[in-house]
């Protein structure tokens, strides 16, 4: 199983980086997870370099693909040549976008007729791309997820590993990352968040 986290430059460290620690905590033969960047090495919108795990064609390639979000997000979405690279297919991956990460997804074509979950600030562009932005934090309609804030980036990746693993295995990312004293309220929260949009 290898998730993609989209990352590109200007990206916003929480979105890639907390669904980075909390998808790390599933410990199971062949389960991998990558950030993927369109350069062998992307910088943050706070000055953060780091080097890219994967590529972009890798990302196309994996089973599950997360779109993080930027400061850039515009400019990639505008850049047909980077786009082209992103054939991604909800029939064949779980695909989830967090921000302005989900205009991307818009932009591919993989919201039509499909609310989402945004920021504050992209969703007037959201909307501009004829996507209903929802007032919550976390979507899912079959294999596509998206989640508007930067700490809702934690739904995200219980929602991909409650699909790949199971409820229980995210339960107990959750419980491990969430702070002391405040575990059980943290897990039960994310599970009223994503539980509603597991398969039945």
């Amino acid at each position: 199983m290898h998730i993609a986290i989209l990352t590109f430059p200007g990206f916003n460290e929480l979105d890639s980086l907390i669904a980075l620690g909390i998808l790390n905590r599933i410990k199971q033969p062949g389960w991998r997870v990558s950030l993927a960047c369109p350069a062998p090495e992307v910088s943050s919108m706070n000055g953060v370099t780091l080097r890219a795990q994967a590529t972009l064609a890798e990302a196309a390639a994996a089973d599950a693909v997360i779109v993080g979000s930027g400061l850039q997000t515009r400019a990639v979405v505008a850049d047909a040549a980077l786009m082209a690279q992103l054939p991604l297919d909800p029939q064949r991956q779980l695909i989830g976008a967090q921000c302005s990460g989900t205009l991307v997804l818009a932009k591919l074509g993989l919201l039509d007729q499909v609310p989402a979950c945004t920021d504050l600030t992209t969703k007037p562009w959201v909307q501009e791309a004829g996507v209903e932005v929802l007032n919550q934090p976390f979507f899912a309609r079959g294999n596509v997820a998206t989640a508007g804030g930067c700490l809702a980036s934690q739904y995200l990746a219980a929602w991909v590993i409650a699909r790949s693993v199971g409820l229980d295995a995210a339960a107990a990312a959750m419980h491990y990352v969430a702070p002391v004293g405040e575990k059980d309220a943290y897990v039960e929260r994310a599970l009223a968040n994503i539980g509603p949009y597991l398969p039945k």
